[in-house]
């Protein structure tokens, strides 16, 4: 008899989660023992022949991850971050937050503090009993070159900040001026932004209120972007003079994204806190003979 067979491979279990619509798939992996190439995580995220998601979650201990065993006295815990192509990323400020809700959903953490090392360092977050994630993101650099991004005829410059990976943040009159963002909006130089840039364009709502789109490196327009979230803020903070290195007092924004609201606040010591909602919303396992071609291994018959 002629039968198809898989090669005997663990059982890959994983979560869904979102934070304002900007959705993951997490894969918990404890002793990071499972191969996550980039082809298999593109295939993970597609939304049609996947299970779909604007990035993965790969959930690891420092101590077992070599670009993390340096931070594991800090943080037990390791959020490997991948982009929906499968490419990686330095930082995630919604992933962060669902990064950590997973952790308390497993029971590996309690409600309170916890530390998440990230390539773009160790993050504290706060996990708070209503069910919001408050993230301290850390500083944002400014660095002085900056981009003029044009779309469709229209040009406008960017502010250039970082908040553990690269943003340009664009101030714009409509919304509906960012086009539809499936492709990378061009920008120049393209020499600021040598790895790939997200992109911000940014209207006004209110008093310290704000309203964003996003083109997200690697995965094109997202509902939400964290750390975009925290770049408008930053930069409409320089816009409006209310930069709290100036007037010693911290300033918050209310930002906008397709998914819902963040609510950013920037310290006089420049560090900033990211508060917003973090949902888990299903968990299963992968189908192994999907998981198996997914990852490029063949199926033998015999």
């Amino acid at each position: 008899m002629t039968s198809t067979q898989t090669p005997q491979l663990p059982a890959l279990r994983f979560l869904k989660g979102h934070g304002t619509e900007n959705d993951f798939v997490i894969v918990p992996d404890a002793e990071n023992a499972v191969d996550l190439p980039p082809a298999a995580v593109a295939r993970l995220c597609d939304r049609r022949a996947g299970i779909g998601a604007d990035g993965v979650l790969h959930v690891v201990r420092s101590a077992a991850h070599p670009e993390a065993r340096h931070l594991a006295e800090e943080a037990e815990w390791f959020m490997d971050y991948r982009n929906a192509d499968g490419s990686i990323a330095e930082m995630c400020g919604n992933g962060v937050r669902v990064f950590a809700r997973y952790l308390e959903h497993a029971g590996l953490v309690t409600a309170g503090e916890v530390a998440v090392a990230t390539r773009g360092g160790i993050k504290r977050v706060h996990l708070d009993k209503d069910g919001s994630v408050t993230v301290a993101m850390g500083r944002a650099a400014l660095p002085d070159a900056g981009v003029t991004v044009t779309v469709d005829g229209r040009s406008w410059p960017a502010r250039n900040v970082n908040m553990g990976n690269p943003h340009a943040v664009a101030f714009v009159e409509d919304l509906g001026h960012a086009g539809n963002l499936y492709t990378e909006p061009p920008y120049e130089p393209a020499a600021v932004y040598p790895d790939g840039v997200n992109i911000e364009f940014v209207v006004d709502r209110g008093p310290r209120h704000v309203a964003m789109r996003v083109h997200e490196r690697g995965a094109a327009e997202t509902r939400s972007c964290g750390t975009g979230a925290c770049a408008v803020a930053v930069a409409t903070a320089r816009r409006d003079g209310t930069d709290p290195a100036e007037t010693g007092t911290p300033v918050t924004y209310t930002v906008d994204v397709l998914g819902g609201t963040l609510v950013i606040t920037e310290h006089p010591d420049g560090s900033v806190d990211m508060t917003g909602p973090a949902v888990i919303v299903a968990e299963g396992v992968l189908d192994p003979t999907w998981w198996a071609a997914a990852r490029g291994i063949e199926t033998v018959n015999d």
